[in-house]
């Protein structure tokens, strides 16, 4: 009855925003949760504001897959029996709230997600980019290029989380799966922006925690984060972005830099024994290096776009240690994906991926992961977007005792998306 009432409640809701759609719902400073969206990666800088009175925006998201992928190891462990179906629909509630001029508000709320079939909360965040509510005109000439978060929000580490599934938002990702490594957290915080010209600066604070509570003081300390970066489209063809990004933090009970994201991967229960759920199972065909302490994480990131051919990399590489080791591991990360848009307004693609991953486990072996993707996408309309995706994970380096000894999964994603 709670997954009925979550669904009657959504499709109010959407209904309700769908019957205001003539109305203009475009804020000040928002990437928008539609094909417009793609390929923005921070809110845009404006110093043009539209602010007449307060402005409530909802919008969501609903996704759904269908999944024929077949699983096998060594049989060393038994894996659960995997069959072809659709998976649980997932859906996301947004509130953007247009506070005064400069001034926005971000809620999201997930309705149903594999790892919590019930509503709760991600996080959201104040984002300030003039301060005329505080005193006119103050500080007029450097808010031109400044740009405040606040919030118990998404930290902005890489820019690979840009690009990603955010439970049911999956309108910004080409593919259906995230990266083996899918870096992305929420911690309370906050991030100051500095941008001029193409270039950016970023330097942010947060408290570490992914679970925010005022027990067990002194376990952990601040999260520092920084990006640095040029993003210039340099003529009427060819874009560019260039980013380089940190995070560290010395001193935390539990890093959960990558495995933060509670709603659960996109191939539901591959690689799982036989004791497997849904829910209790939600990382299937992740990696967590298993680093909760002590870590210190880089990403670069490469991006071009030359007419309707873009290419978008991923260069990570973490260093940190569970509480019962004494010396820090390492974990690599690559990823390269080639993406091209063609047909009017850019509504079909297609594209491939390769993601690979070596890392020092915490078993002591020296595991490699390879992961291949080659999708495929047709807009219906902005809000409208149908996927299709062949993948292939093949796990290297396990014990003979582990159940990824040998193992692989490869088959074909559908998914389904409407975002607003």
């Amino acid at each position: 009855m709670r997954t009925i009432a979550n669904i009657l409640v959504f499709a109010m809701i959407a209904l309700t925003s769908l019957s205001a759609y003539a109305q203009n719902r475009n804020l000040d400073n928002f990437r928008p949760p539609d094909k417009n969206g793609i390929n923005q990666f921070e809110s845009p800088k404006d110093t043009i504001y539209t602010f007449d009175g307060i402005k409530v925006r909802v919008g969501g998201a609903s996704t759904l897959q269908f999944q024929a992928v077949n699983h096998e190891n060594s049989g060393a462990v038994e894996l659960i029996e995997i069959g072809d179906n659709f998976n649980l629909a997932t859906a996301n509630l947004d509130l953007d709230v247009a506070l005064a001029k400069g001034v926005r508000m971000h809620l999201r709320t997930y309705l149903s997600s594999r790892h919590h079939p019930e509503p709760y909360v991600k996080g959201g965040y104040l984002q300030i980019d003039n301060l005329d509510f505080i005193s006119p005109g103050l500080l007029e000439e450097a808010m031109k290029h400044l740009t405040v978060k606040l919030g118990h929000m998404e930290n902005n580490y890489g820019d690979a989380h840009f690009r990603r599934s955010d439970n049911a938002q999956t309108i910004y990702n080409p593919f259906v799966g995230n990266l083996i490594m899918d870096a992305f957290t929420t911690e309370v915080g906050g991030e100051v922006y500095y941008r001029s010209n193409g270039f950016m600066g970023m330097f942010g604070l947060s408290n570490g925690k992914l679970n925010q509570a005022v027990t067990n003081p002194g376990t952990t300390g601040a999260s520092v984060l920084a990006k640095v970066g040029y993003d210039k489209q340099l003529n009427e063809d060819f874009r560019l972005r260039l980013t380089g990004s940190l995070y560290t933090t010395g001193k935390s009970g539990r890093v959960y830099l990558y495995s933060a994201d509670r709603t659960g991967s996109r191939y539901y229960l591959v690689m799982e024994d036989t004791e497997a759920t849904t829910s209790g199972n939600f990382r299937s065909g992740r990696y967590d290096p298993g680093m909760r302490n002590e870590i210190t994480a880089f990403m670069f990131n490469p991006f071009l776009k030359y007419k309707g051919l873009e290419f978008f990399g991923t260069i990570e590489s973490a260093r940190g240690k569970a509480d019962t080791e004494a010396d820090s591991r390492v974990a690599t990360q690559l990823a390269g994906e080639i993406i091209y848009r063609f047909g009017s307004n850019e509504n079909f693609y297609v594209g491939t991926r390769y993601n690979t991953v070596d890392s020092e486990d915490p078993s002591g072996s020296d595991i490699t992961i390879d992961r291949f993707q080659l999708g495929a996408g047709a807009f219906m309309t902005k809000n409208i977007l149908l996927k299709l995706e062949y993948v292939n994970q093949q796990y290297d380096g396990y014990d003979t005792t582990s159940i990824f000894n040998e193992g692989a999964f490869k088959g074909v994603m559908m998914e389904a998306v409407i975002s607003f």
